[in-house]
């Protein structure tokens, strides 16, 4: 399969027209996106009262592939009931992510009860009555809750209170297993969890150091941002083991001239070892210092443990950082010049820097790098986790974590009269383990692919069927309603932002809050048809909890939601009144105050510094004969753990059972173009996988995600709990 020059460009465009003929129509494609819903995808913002395809800097036109793809998955026919009765399980089984999203919407509550072979259509009634039951017969303890990004904070906000008031702090969201080590490390860095960067802060930037994340697939309208910054003279540094097409170039088809002639992205394209970020921004940090070019005034002012992170910077060998990062002295010294020239830097990130054993480490380095010379509380420069799904931030804002944060859990706890559990709460991984030691007995999923998402894919797979009762609320069938199937399991069908009877929010990556319309709800003459994510929630929570602390049927009405969020997290008071007001905002204290030498506290942190962390070097593992460092990651055709497409036009591969290698490494492994091999971990092995050759550093492999789970082991980070999915040690043979 041919790799195109540049990415983006009319591929694109005509990919949204065929999208959109196939949905309906192009003026139907053409209205959802122009409703006043945020984006159903990434975290990126657009969307909301600003009107769709209009960014919250109000720049028009914003959309992907990403937004088209989401919108045609809710824009589908129903499951038809006769194909739901004669699906048995082991025709499911057989069905890739592509498939299963591409039967259409559920439209009616499904249960598959123990023993059954099928999933078959039930009742809205039968499926409250029995899931309510079986809460009420558990102990709290013994169940778990789990969140998708997808949902609003309106529903977050509600499973997380049913959660506690009914008496567990079990309950997490989808980012543990992707940027929670962004979370902590900023945390314990800058007092915050969330980004230091507004939107509008981009727009001043001079320099934008990307560090494992491929925007051009994953955030793509993020692309027209560095375009923007490459037509005023600004710098961009990408670090990524894979050479990724969008990155180098990209054809943005909102601006004519970059549709026509394409857009130069990295000035600078550096390619460490999967693992040697550590080493390679230590030896940039190292090499500032030579210069002379650290703010010593500002970090003197500003920052704690200063002089031991420039202890620890001085002892280190700069040539022995780069090559164990696997980058040259040169590349090291041609970072570090940009750096030096830079008046406002913005460092960005995803999941090639958290999903690792020591990510909170990776975040800590870029954090140390920042703010060595100053980098944050300043326009235009700052530290930014590009975020994945469209509400993750607002998810963890409104409380869908372990542990709420102390002004919180006492807000909500005086607001309703009542103590919350103090128990500590499972983060994803902790609820697994504890689901396959026998001590679950039921689970509920609102939104997403928890079986999808979970390393160790057999693991996850036995995990999930040792619970007594799993419940799912989704729009579409997805992996985890086949392989992560409980003894009892329960498919809820709920309804897309865009379809809410009354109107939502969402959070973007740059603590912006966006109100969404909803709008008519495509099934909505069906009498089992899909309900509202709070209706759900609300509904069953009177079952179990009565009018115990709070009217439940009262929380039925999203504006009681709001007013109760308004009351209780610090921030969002705003929210009492923005159905009336229609004003949108960005949270009050997220960003961070003008640096100045008459202005000492401008950080969260309790003594208002940043506290700088002196991070060590991780041991690389020496290669075996037969041996490579894997990552997994996503394809251009797909967002998490949906896939849209099998093809991933960027790399150049036509599917997915593929192991992407550098070309010495073929000749080092005695492998050839399309040869079959099995592809083997510490977790599991994949056999019958194809070699091709990709744009990837040597000893170094690609594999996709989610398929390639089931090679990644369920160690993760001890400090955020979060997986190396970027970070596998595999061994690959010939098939026999």
């Amino acid at each position: 399969m041919h790799i195109p020059r540049s990415a983006g460009g009319f591929h694109a465009i005509w990919y949204t027209l065929k999208k959109a003929r196939a949905s309906g129509g192009i003026l139907n494609m053409y209205s959802a996106l122009r409703a006043k819903n945020a984006c159903k995808t990434c975290a990126l913002g657009m969307g909301g009262q600003l009107g769709g395809m209009v960014n919250e800097r109000g720049h028009f036109p914003e959309f992907c592939k990403k937004s088209v793809q989401a919108i045609s998955a809710d824009m589908q026919p129903a499951i038809p009931a006769h194909l739901i009765e004669a699906a048995d399980f082991g025709y499911l089984d057989g069905l890739s992510s592509r498939q299963l999203e591409a039967m259409g919407r559920v439209v009616m509550p499904l249960v598959a009860e123990a023993g059954s072979d099928r999933y078959r259509a039930t009742t809205w009634e039968k499926a409250l009555s029995r899931i309510s039951a079986k809460l009420t017969a558990t102990a709290p303890d013994d169940t778990f809750f789990y969140a998708s990004g997808r949902s609003s904070n309106e529903a977050g906000f509600l499973l997380q209170l049913f959660a506690r008031l009914y008496g567990t702090n079990h309950i997490n969201n989808c980012s543990f297993y992707c940027h929670q080590a962004s979370g902590v490390g900023l945390t314990e860095i800058l007092g915050g969890s969330t980004g230091t960067v507004p939107l509008g802060d981009l727009d001043h930037t001079d320099l934008l150091i990307l560090i494992g994340a491929n925007p051009a697939s994953n955030h793509p309208r993020f692309m027209r941002t560095l375009m923007e910054l490459k037509r005023r003279g600004g710098k961009v540094i990408v670090i990524n083991p894979v050479r990724e097409t969008g990155l180098v170039n990209f054809s943005v088809p909102s601006d004519p001239r970059s549709l026509l002639f394409g857009t130069t992205i990295a000035d600078v394209y550096v390619q460490p070892h999967i693992g040697g970020d550590i080493a390679l921004l230590l030896a940039v940090a190292r090499r500032v210092l030579d210069h002379g070019g650290e703010a010593r005034a500002w970090l003197e002012s500003h920052t704690t443990n200063w002089p031991a992170l420039e202890a620890h910077l001085r002892t280190l060998d700069v040539d022995a950082l780069a090559a164990q990062a696997g980058v040259t002295r040169a590349e090291i010294d041609t970072i570090t010049a940009l750096y030096l020239r830079s008046t406002a830097t913005v460092f960005a990130w995803a999941m090639g820097i958290t999903h690792h054993l020591h990510g909170v480490d990776n975040v800590r380095a870029i954090a140390d790098l920042a703010l060595l010379r100053g980098m944050c509380a300043r326009p235009g420069a700052g530290l930014l986790p590009l975020r994945g799904h469209s509400n993750i931030q607002g998810l963890g804002t409104v409380g869908v974590t372990p542990k709420l944060k102390q002004e919180l859990l006492a807000r909500v706890e005086a607001r309703l009269g009542t103590r919350l559990p103090t128990g500590a709460g499972l983060d994803t991984m902790q609820a697994m383990e504890r689901a396959a030691a026998g001590q679950v007995r039921a689970a509920w999923c609102l939104g997403g692919n928890l079986f999808g998402a979970n390393p160790d894919a057999t693991f996850a797979k036995q995990s999930l069927s040792a619970i007594d009762q799993v419940v799912y609320l989704t729009t579409t069938l997805n992996t985890g309603h086949i392989h992560g199937r409980g003894r009892e399991t329960w498919i809820l069908p709920v309804l897309p932002r865009d379809e809410e009877p009354q109107p939502t929010t969402q959070e973007s990556m740059f603590s912006y809050v966006r109100l969404s319309d909803g709008g008519r709800a495509r099934h909505s003459h069906l009498e089992n048809g899909p309900r509202s994510e709070t209706q759900v929630i609300a509904g069953i929570a009177q079952h179990v909890l009565g009018t115990r602390a709070l009217d439940w049927s009262a929380l039925e009405n999203h504006g009681e939601i709001r007013r109760l969020i308004a009351d209780t997290v610090p921030g969002l008071e705003p929210l009492a009144t923005i159905e009336q007001t229609k004003t949108e905002f960005h949270i009050a204290g997220r960003a961070l105050g003008a640096a100045g030498s008459d202005q000492q506290h401008i950080f969260h942190t309790p003594d208002g510094r940043a506290h700088l962390a002196v991070v060590q070097v991780p041991r690389v593992d020496v290669l075996g004969a037969q041996e490579v460092r894997l990552m997994t990651a996503r394809s251009e055709g797909q967002f998490n753990t949906v896939v849209y497409e099998d093809h991933d036009r960027y790399r150049g591969t036509e599917r997915r059972d593929v192991i992407l290698l550098h070309v010495d490494d073929l000749a080092r492994l005695g492998l050839r173009h399309d040869q079959r091999v099995t592809v083997r971990s510490s977790a599991g092995a994949m056999p019958g996988i194809r070699v091709r050759t990709g744009a990837i550093r040597a000893g170094n492999a690609l594999m996709y995600y989610p398929e390639a789970n089931v090679l990644v082991p369920r160690a993760v980070d001890p400090e955020s709990g979060t997986p190396a999915f970027k970070n596998v040690l595999v061994t690959i043979m010939a098939a026999e």
